[in-house]
């Protein structure tokens, strides 16, 4: 089949996988919209798994798995008719992640719905796409995944677990923001919760007679926020008192607190752990409290960054009217996490960032009203297409998928040499004689 691959065959399939995209635009909305006006949280997407399963079952040719690894994950698998003969080994497997849980108190206020059209309209469009072109080579296959509690517990890391990534060549998602940017950095990240517990007493009548747990967490909270100014500039550390006592004349027996802990690069997070960890057991130390601490199952990683597919991405995303955005500011001190970033570990893969009519910040009411506005449907959709696009490069272009497979194993060998040779040190230290 190599005359769909000449360049002018392979724009017009381009701008028709575009096209079968603006026809399913309306139930596209609609499948974003009922998931935006119910927001439900982490493990708990129960109405947007339903509505998304739905979808893809009434979809002809579909195979579903309604509840794949987890309860609120799925799975959705096509495969064309087999025109020709194609050997089995010569399938490739492009997947495309949808994801769909929600913020508490604010609802979809990172635009997880849209996260969620992306992805289906994506595959959609490809299977549109593919049938309606009788020599399109029938060496493919469409997966695409539901992955559930990304805002809160890394629902990616779970399913890696359970190798629901497994057999996929290359994965694709798209995250609404301010601009539109092939990637953003994201920052490896570990969940912690410390419990200091006390001893209570009558705070007035005989307070020695206490052991007092809130002095421990303010104490741990202090520790912290002094640690900060001598951690490197893009790391960071950030954190709530979430519980401090239950009356002012009772010494608190128990406290609570969670701290997000954060690093560039996956390598770096034992370093910062391990400087918190003095800060919480010094604080009880000090106090003669007992200190509990308990870091999350899952660690998220940063992203294993693949240029071949952000390069055909950007290239891809021009033709179709986005502008990248180019501020130095936004495409070097970024620092959210994902669980997109282990996902990279296992597959290559892109995480590109999508504007959606909106300047409001995720994370806020403001862009809660943003992800549910009818304005967002054209920017939506045309992440999605660039998606399409870039996923027939990597189906109809030999070449470029080997070089993205290449480039996947040479940054993740490079990544593992970093982990198991010993190299987390403190860089942050000053290698001059005497410096301060």
């Amino acid at each position: 089949m190599a005359v769909l691959q000449t360049d002018a065959l392979l724009l017009d399939l381009k701008c028709k996988v575009g096209s079968c995209i603006d026809e399913a635009k309306a139930k596209l909305h609609s499948l974003s919209r009922d998931i935006w006006l119910c927001p439900e949280l982490a493990y708990q997407e129960r109405k947007a798994h339903d509505r998304l399963v739905a979808l893809f079952s009434q979809e002809e040719g579909w195979q579903v798995d309604s509840h794949f690894k987890l309860e609120t994950a799925f799975r959705a698998t096509w495969r064309p008719v087999a025109r020709g003969g194609c050997a089995q080994g010569d399938v490739i497997n492009v997947g495309f992640l949808c994801e769909y849980d929600a913020l508490p108190g604010i609802g979809h206020a990172c635009g997880h719905n849209l996260i969620a059209e992306v992805g289906a309209a994506s595959a959609l469009g490809l299977k549109a796409l593919v049938e309606s072109t009788p020599d399109f080579p029938s060496r493919l296959q469409l997966t695409v995944l539901g992955t559930p509690a990304e805002e809160d517990g890394g629902g990616k890391i779970d399913m890696i677990r359970e190798d629901a990534f497994e057999g996929l060549d290359v994965v694709f998602m798209a995250h609404p923001s301010q601009e539109d940017a092939t990637y953003l950095p994201c920052m490896a990240e570990h969940d912690v919760v410390i419990r200091y517990h006390g001893k209570a007493s009558h705070a007035a009548a005989y307070p020695w007679e206490g052991v007092n747990a809130l002095d421990a967490a303010v104490l741990c909270y202090n520790n912290l926020s002094v640690l900060r100014q001598q951690i490197k500039p893009n790391w960071r550390i950030h954190g709530i008192i979430k519980h401090g006592g239950v009356k002012p004349n009772i010494i608190p027996a128990y406290t609570e607190l969670e701290y997000y802990l954060r690093t560039s690069s996956r390598h770096e997070l034992p370093i910062i752990k391990a400087k918190a960890e003095m800060c919480f057991r010094s604080a009880a130390m000090a106090t003669g409290c007992e200190v509990e601490i308990e870091f999350s199952r899952n660690m998220f990683d940063n992203i294993l960054r693949i240029a071949t597919l952000e390069e055909m991405y950007e290239k891809n995303g021009r033709t179709l009217g986005m502008d990248f955005t180019t501020d130095a500011d936004v495409l070097t001190n970024s620092s959210g996490s994902t669980d997109f970033g282990n996902v990279t570990f296992v597959a290559p893969g892109i995480h590109p960032y999508f504007y959606i009519g909106s300047n409001a910040l995720n994370h806020t009411e403001e862009y809660t009203v943003a992800a549910g506005d009818d304005k967002a449907q054209f920017y939506t959709l045309r992440a999605a297409k660039a998606l399409a696009m870039t996923a027939l490069d990597v189906l109809l272009c030999p070449e470029l998928l080997q070089k993205v497979k290449e480039e996947f194993m040479e940054g993740k060998l490079k990544e593992d040499k970093i982990l198991k040779g010993g190299q987390a040190e403190d860089t942050s230290k000053s290698t001059e004689a005497g410096a301060r």
